[in-house]
């Protein structure tokens, strides 16, 4: 059973929207896989993470959640089945016809006709017995004798990370049923994917139902996913862009080097052949974006170097947006 998803994100009920995205934000990073590899409880915890905000960070669901009306996966919370839409005190409601139940038969009440077929069709079910042509019931019934002719199919959804949709993963999953099968999730799989297995659903009178497996790839700290393509931000120093250097870069199968040559601007992008999602014929890529970041507290080394530039060698980067 999921946590509550405001104890998992660390925030209290009050917390506003801002609140709750950063609390994910620092967490991710926190709890990122890559991060962690040494931790095998990692990903469970990732993924537990991302389930809370996904749930707090859109504020229907919040709503929903708060209201009672959505658990923590977000699965809507149903009423109990309450039987043939009986009365408390007993009595059918309307559009139904009430019987009496005896070894002697079935013996028609009061209350309306709204099903007329009905005791045809218990008596398709049962059998007739001898004796003035009245209809007799066996005393014994099974609750399949009642159920639906199929067994229905049983939805439920789960959230994995981008790196288990990238390598492929096994979950134990939680059915409506009651009933914890293993998901094995193939690799490349894409958002809002299912899986289905069959005759894992609702029994009925006839064939069990399937089971319905909903796949949702939880937003990653580092990657933005693009079909078969990932994108992310790479940062550079200064000195780098203008000098060159080898960096770096993160991927879903771990770090590699790049060569930023020098002169590099920001929004300039790298392609890091393979490095994406898998496909059927292969790999996408790695698309690394530069931005350049400045020194976080001024420096007036730097501050009189740019005053220098600004005099002696001025540019127009925005000559061609005019």
């Amino acid at each position: 059973m999921m946590r509550d998803p405001y104890e998992v994100l660390g925030v209290p009920r009050s917390a506003n929207a801002s609140a709750i995205k950063n609390a994910y934000r620092r967490l991710a990073k926190k709890m990122h896989p890559d991060a962690n590899k040494n931790d095998p409880k990692t990903a469970a915890r990732f993924a537990e993470l991302n389930q809370a905000y996904e749930i707090l960070g859109d504020e229907a669901k919040r709503r929903a959640f708060d209201a009672g009306e959505i658990d923590a996966e977000g699965k809507p919370k149903h009423p109990a089945f309450e039987g043939f839409n009986m009365h408390p005190g007993g009595g059918s409601r309307e559009g139904f016809e009430s019987f009496t139940w005896s070894p002697e038969g079935g013996r028609r009440g009061g209350g309306r006709r709204g099903f007329g077929g009905f005791e045809d069709v218990l008596k398709d079910m049962f059998g007739r017995a001898g004796g003035r042509g009245r209809t007799r019931f066996e005393t014994h019934f099974e609750p399949e004798d009642f159920g639906e002719p199929e067994g229905r199919d049983a939805a439920v959804a789960v959230t994995i990370t981008l790196a288990e949709a990238a390598k492929g993963a096994t979950r134990r999953v939680r059915l409506p049923t009651g009933k914890e099968v293993d998901v094995r999730i193939p690799a490349g799989l894409s958002e809002g994917q299912q899986i289905r297995l069959k005759g894992q659903g609702f029994h009925g009178a006839g064939a069990a139902g399937d089971a319905l497996i909903t796949v949702h790839i939880a937003a990653d700290p580092l990657f933005k996913r693009e079909g078969a393509d990932l994108r992310i931000e790479l940062p550079l120093t200064l000195y780098e862009a203008v000098l060159g250097a080898k960096v770096r870069v993160p991927t879903l199968d771990g770090a590699v080097s790049l060569t930023v040559p020098p002169g590099t601007s920001s929004g300039r992008v790298f392609r890091l052949k393979g490095k994406g999602m898998p496909t059927k014929g292969g790999a996408g890529d790695l698309l690394a974006t530069i931005r350049i970041v400045l020194p976080e507290h001024s420096d007036e080394a730097l501050e009189e170097l740019m005053r220098g530039w600004r005099e002696s060698k001025p540019y127009d980067p925005r000559r061609d947006m005019t």
